[in-house]
């Protein structure tokens, strides 16, 4: 999201609006939207059915889960009010007019980011 907000006046100039999908709960959701100080929509996806639909949901295992718990204080079943125990891959998708993907780039390595400038060039593609 920091990369998106570099570019986000450059995306609206393109007619380009930002929405994330986010695997936490609604209530959630609405607290990081209305502390965020970036424009964007935000929705909840903590069934994970879009992440489902997109192929990009990855099963935690539960030791993991007990780790990001205990170690993290991240607690996945309390932030997405479900016991799935599913997260999503991080992903990018362009998405045109007609409801056409235009470009996707999801990688499992969260560490592996889109830069500002490849979302910029990704983002021609919707400006042919």
């Amino acid at each position: 999201m920091a990369e998106l907000a570099k570019v986000k006046g450059e995306l609206r100039e393109r007619g380009i609006d930002i929405l994330a999908l986010s695997p936490d709960r609604p209530e959630l959701v609405k607290r990081n939207q209305d502390n965020s100080a970036f424009d964007y929509r935000l929705l909840s996806d903590n069934d994970m059915e879009a992440a489902l639909a997109f192929g990009i949901a990855f099963q935690v295992e539960e030791e993991l889960v007990r780790m990001y718990k205990e170690n993290h204080s991240i607690d996945l079943e309390a932030d997405s009010g479900r016991n799935h125990h599913l997260l999503p891959h991080p992903a990018v998708y362009l998405v045109d007019s007609e409801g056409v993907v235009r470009y996707a780039h999801v990688n499992p390595d969260y560490r592996d980011r889109l830069s500002a400038e490849e979302i910029l060039q990704a983002a021609k593609v919707l400006n042919r």
